[in-house]
Order: structure tokens, then C-alpha cells, then sequence
């Protein structure tokens, strides 16, 4: 892949967050970024819809990860209006607060699809343009959760410990097609992701984790609000577009937790797991 000319990018859950700040930074670096959005673009948040009048190269599209049919029209419409597809980054996601034990299948289906199936649909679509080029870029977004199980967040980590896997498989399979793959984990930010994470239904009528649940989420939420903005995740974006071979996984967050996930791979289980539960107060 070129590392120096404008790149044609999708990007999936594009309206707020990590994947809005990626593309309004993409796109004012002169590449041509389609983002996506399950809301149409009237209904879009005032400041996107300022970003795709002041830049040219930005465009919205109306995309649920969620239906593949969807997806791969969208992918389609792309290469039609853009003559190629150089890179996917997928963003769409969301996280749910609730003891393992109280998380119902459903929930559990829902999370799963919209995490894991979502960003493989995006995948699956793009690729036969991508190995058809013999260039192309795969950025998956995992999370620190991804590198650690959290409490009370314990399927979201689930869902990145899978992108994990997923991706590091990927890379290996679509290499000799001129095709990368990359993880990027980042830890808490200031975006809209902690007023959308969703508390399992049952956990609401229950007391059996009630008191450590709030605990632990009332730290998840203090360190996310004091974050910084996800505008350095959006430049580390842009500098893995322009390397020809970049790393399996790029953490990106507070040092505490960059320093967290390195202790993660050195230490004892059960001495990271104490750490761990120390921090969140769920010692017993």
C-alpha cells in the first residue's frame, strides 16, 4: 500500500467517539473517508453534520453492521463512487455493565453480534476487493478490556479477547494478498461510550452483585469521564496509514494502563488478578 497518496477509508460507528474524531481527522488529511452511521444524515449530531459540510472528502453513509446485506451494499457503493477500498476501521460497538451471572443470552447474542459479527461483516466484504487489489489495511479496534477481563464488564472484554484472536488469525491468513491487519487497544477516553453502556436487565431487580456492580462502574465511569479526548487515537490512525508494515497491536490510554497490560504478560496470574481486583475494591 502506498504509504503517501490519499487513501479511500471506511469506518464503521463514525458519529461520535473513536470513530468520529478518526474521521474528521482522516479527512481533513485529504484521504477520502466514508463513515458510517445507523442514523440518517439529518439525524446525525450537529457537529458531524458541520464536519461533512467543511470537508469535502467526508461522507456518511446509512449502514447497521448488524445486516450483512447492508454492509455489503455500502462496500459496494464505495468502490463505485471511489474506484477502490485501501482501508476498513472498525469502531461500531458497544459495552454492557452486569455480573456474568445475571447477563442473560439475549444480551449476551446482542453484544456479540454488534462487537464481533459486525467488524467480520465489514471484513468479509471488503477482502475480495482488498486481495483483488493486493493492497489493503484492517484496523480492528479491541480495548484494554481486550487484554484483561474486567468486572462487571466481563462479556464486552469477551467480545475484544475475540477481536483479539480474530485479528491476530487474520493477519496471517491475508498477508500474502498485500492485505494488514491491525489491533489497535485503547484504554479509557472522553467519548459518548460511557453514557450508551447498557446495565443488564436483571441486575436492576437483584441485590446478589448490586452493591459491588455500582462500585466497580462508578470507578469504570470516573476513569473514562477524565480521560483525555480520542484525538490521539485518531492521529496514531493516521501514522498506521502511512507505515508499510505496521505492528500486530498498538495500546494507546492513561500510563497506569498501558502499564497495566504490559504487568499482564510478566506477571503471575494471580498476582495481576489481585492487583486487579484491589484496584476495582473486589476483594472479598
Amino acid at each position: 500500500m502506498s504509504r503517501h497518496h490519499p487513501k479511500t477509508v471506511l469506518i464503521t460507528g463514525a458519529s461520535s467517539g473513536i470513530g468520529y474524531a478518526c474521521a474528521r481527522h482522516l479527512a481533513s488529511l485529504g484521504h477520502t473517508v466514508f463513515g458510517t452511521s445507523r442514523q440518517p444524515e439529518r439525524a446525525l449530531p450537529l457537529c458531524v453534520k458541520s464536519a461533512i459540510e467543511s470537508l469535502t472528502s467526508l461522507h456518511f453513509l446509512v449502514v447497521d453492521v448488524n445486516d450483512a446485506e447492508i454492509v455489503d451494499r455500502a462496500v459496494d457503493e464505495i468502490v463505485e463512487r471511489a474506484g477502490r477500498l485501501d482501508v476498513i476501521i472498525n469502531c461500531a460497538g458497544f459495552g454492557i455493565g452486569g455480573s456474568i451471572e445475571e447477563t442473560s443470552d439475549d444480551e449476551v447474542r446482542a453484544l456479540f453480534e454488534t462487537n464481533v459479527l459486525g467488524a467480520l461483516r465489514v471484513i468479509r466484504a471488503a477482502l475480495p476487493i482488498m486481495r483483488k487489489q493486493r493492497n489493503g489495511l484492517i484496523i480492528n479496534f479491541s480495548s484494554i478490556g481486550g487484554l484483561m477481563g474486567l468486572p462487571f464488564q466481563g462479556f464486552y472484554s469477551a467480545t475484544k479477547f475475540a477481536i483479539e484472536g480474530l485479528t491476530e488469525a487474520l493477519r496471517m491468513e491475508v498477508r500474502r494478498f498485500g492485505v494488514r491487519a491491525v489491533l489497535i487497544e485503547p484504554g479509557d477516553f472522553s467519548t459518548g461510550f460511557t453514557d450508551r453502556r447498557k446495565l443488564v436487565t436483571a441486575s436492576e431487580s437483584s441485590d446478589t452483585y448490586r452493591d459491588a456492580q455500582q462500585h466497580v462502574l462508578s470507578i469504570v465511569e470516573k476513569d473514562e469521564r477524565g480521560g483525555k479526548s480520542p484525538e490521539s487515537i485518531a492521529r496514531l490512525v493516521a501514522r498506521i496509514l502511512r507505515k508499510r508494515y505496521p505492528r500486530v497491536r498498538y495500546t494507546i490510554g492513561p500510563v497506569a494502563q498501558r502499564i497495566a497490560a504490559g504487568l499482564k504478560r510478566i506477571l503471575p496470574s494471580t498476582w495481576f488478578e489481585w492487583i486487579l481486583s484491589m484496584y476495582y475494591g473486589v476483594r472479598s
